[in-house]
């Protein structure tokens, strides 16, 4: 695996667990009971983007070092990632 393919795989993977934090904790704005004038009542009250991007960057670093693990040690190639799509 070259660096340009490691990269790849990092921002898939860091991507993925961002669409997968993002609604986690979210409260709306209706729940917290204060409705900005002019909003939807569902939009978050706080959304914290910083934190969020804080732990999607420490997990997805985490699965990324797991992914390429795999892959260096031979256990997954990029041929066989390419077999089971094919099928």
């Amino acid at each position: 695996m070259n660096w340009f393919s490691a990269l790849v795989v990092w921002l898939i993977i860091w991507w993925l667990v961002l669409f997968i934090i993002l609604p986690i904790g979210i409260r709306g704005q209706a729940e917290e009971g204060d409705i900005v004038k002019g909003s939807e009542p569902g939009a978050p009250h706080t959304l914290n983007i910083k934190r969020k991007f804080i732990q999607t960057t420490i997990i997805a670093s985490v699965l990324w070092v797991l992914t390429c693990g795999l892959i260096l040690s031979g256990w997954v190639s990029w041929e066989m990632l390419g077999d089971f799509i094919q099928r």
